[in-house]
Order: structure tokens, then sequence, then C-alpha cells
């Protein structure tokens, strides 16, 4: 069935068939070969997976289908479904202005919280991961030095601030706290859309604070090797909220939403269902090893690249 959509330059109406332009596109190219050799027997459910999101977005269904295709392809070589329920990766349309002014829709690659605990979990390295909001009393003190909280007892409802956690196998163990006013500063700072009144940000606050807070921890404490599972981490965090170019060679990524202000004009989400950050403990089940644990290299922080570098930005990205 066709959909209307509005001409983004003219405003006029017009119809489209999502599902055949991502079909031909795939037809007519090495993608299906691509996604192939990335998943094997299970390429064909996740290209019925991308044409059904495509066919059930319609103004993904607007998106530069080179775009969608990278971003398909950074979710398949994460070996992440793409089904926006399961919270685990998403691709979400992006519309905003290209460097002659004129409106266009590309795609993203966006990572979901359970996203970054799935990678987490394959490394085997990791005992204990999760993110949580802190409300009012609940921590009664941080320590400067070591980043130790010391807990309180909770006073009320009211939302203070947000906390991450993780712990190795080996017994090195890490908490990152930010407060909501830093957490506020952040979004300002880095999200165009939020600025500006709409996005998952403005929709999703709470949620989306929980995936930062995880994000940065990971990015500069957590594992990062030329392993495969600890590299597929470093793509996720370079790859998320990026529109992905060449996927399969040297990708490079576009941060459309970390543009200086008056570069974003709209923008769309898509409809994925809000799910609750769960925490995810004993990720593997080890007794602690009593050994110090091995000097860790930490990837650098987690703030959001200019446009075309090789770093990630922070966060925008649908509740999880």
């Amino acid at each position: 069935m066709k959909n209307e959509v509005a001409n983004v330059n003219t405003g006029a109406v017009q119809q489209v068939e999502p599902i055949k332009t991502i079909d031909n596109y795939l037809t007519n190219s090495l993608a299906r070969e691509k996604f192939e050799q990335v998943l094997d027997k299970g390429a064909n459910g996740f290209i019925v997976s991308l044409t059904s999101l495509v066919k059930s977005d319609n103004m993904l269904a607007q998106a530069n289908p080179k775009t969608i295709m990278s971003a398909a392809m950074t979710a398949a070589t994460l070996k992440l479904p793409i089904n926006p329920s399961l919270g685990l990766a998403y691709i979400i349309p992006y519309r905003h202005k290209d460097k002659n002014g004129n409106y266009v829709v590309d795609a993203q690659f966006q990572m979901g919280y359970k996203g970054f605990v799935q990678l987490a979990e394959r490394t085997g390295q990791y005992r204990t991961i999760n993110a949580t909001v802190i409300r009012e009393g609940e921590i009664e003190d941080i320590d400067i030095i070591t980043g130790e909280i010391k807990r309180g007892k909770r006073k009320s409802d009211k939302v203070v601030g947000y906390a991450a956690y993780i712990k190795f196998v080996n017994g090195f163990e890490k908490t990152l706290y930010m407060t909501k006013e830093d957490m506020t500063a952040h979004a300002k700072k880095y999200s165009q859309s939020f600025q500006k009144g709409f996005g998952p940000w403005k929709d999703n606050f709470d949620a989306m604070a929980q995936k930062t807070v995880l994000k940065q921890l990971i990015s500069k404490y957590g594992i990062m090797s030329i392993d495969m599972q600890s590299s597929d981490m470093a793509m996720a965090l370079a790859s998320d909220q990026a529109v992905v170019s060449d996927a399969c060679g040297t990708p490079s990524y576009d941060y459309i939403d970390n543009r200086p202000s008056g570069a974003v004009e709209d923008v769309s989400f898509g409809d994925e269902p809000s799910v609750p950050v769960q925490p995810v403990q004993n990720v593997h089940p080890v007794e602690q090893v009593q050994t110090p644990p091995p000097v860790q290299q930490s990837a650098p922080p987690v703030a959001e690249a200019p446009v075309n570098r090789q770093m990630a930005p922070s966060d925008d990205e649908p509740a999880f």
C-alpha cells in the first residue's frame, strides 16, 4: 500500500512505495550478498525485518536508501536485531538540511541501552552492568578521588541524578554519577533537537539519561581491544547516533544532531515503544578473582564529535 508523504522542498503530497524502493536497492546491488556474508543463514530474516521496518515508518520511507542500508549493515555487523520493540538497535529517520540548505531525510544508526548490555555480555568480561535513576537522598556522599558512592536513604521520589555501574570478572569495578543538572547541560550542548524542544531527550529524558551515563562509563573504563567482541563495542560507540557511510569498508560518521544551531529543523524518531531499563546482574557469574586487575586502556570520553569524525556523540536515541 502506498503512503502519502509531503515533499520536503515543495510541501506537495506525493505517493511513495517504501518497500519497492528498498527492495530495488537490495536487488540491484551487492547488499544482499554482503548481508549473507555477515549473517549467513540469518540474512533473510534480517532483510525481511528491514523491509517491514521501512514499510511501517512513513518518514523512514523518504530517507536516502543508501543511509538506510548503511545503518542496517552496521546493525548486522554487530549482530543486533533492528526490531524496535527489542530495544537493542534502531534505524531512525532524521530530517535536516544538507550542505546546500535543502531539506533531506537520512537514516541514523542508534544503539539502545540493551544493545550496549548485549555487547558487554558477549565479551565474557563483565560480571555486573547496570544504569539507574537516583532519587533524592539515595546518595549520601561521593568520594571525589575513587568515585565510590556512599548510599543513603530515599527522602522523596524527586529525580536528582543518574548512575551507572560496571564490574569485571577480574574484580575491577567502577561507578559513574551525573546529576540531573549535569545531564540537562549535556543534552543542551550536544543535541540541537533538545534545544528546539523535541526529540527523545525531550520525550524520554530519564531513559536517555540512563543510556548516556552507561555509555560514558563504558567508553572511559570498558575493555577496548582488537578481539572481535571488544571491537564490536568500540564500533557501537562510534556508530551510535550517526549517519554511517561505507559501513562495509572504512566507515565515516556524520552526527547530524550535533551540528551548529540552525542546521536541524525537524526530526522523527519513529514510534518505538518505551521499554523500562532493567539492571543486568551476574552477566558472567564466576567467583571474584582476588588478584589485582590488569591495566585497562580506556577509550576517550564520549563527547559528541563534530561531523565526520571517528568518535561517538552522546545519545539522541529512542526510549529503550
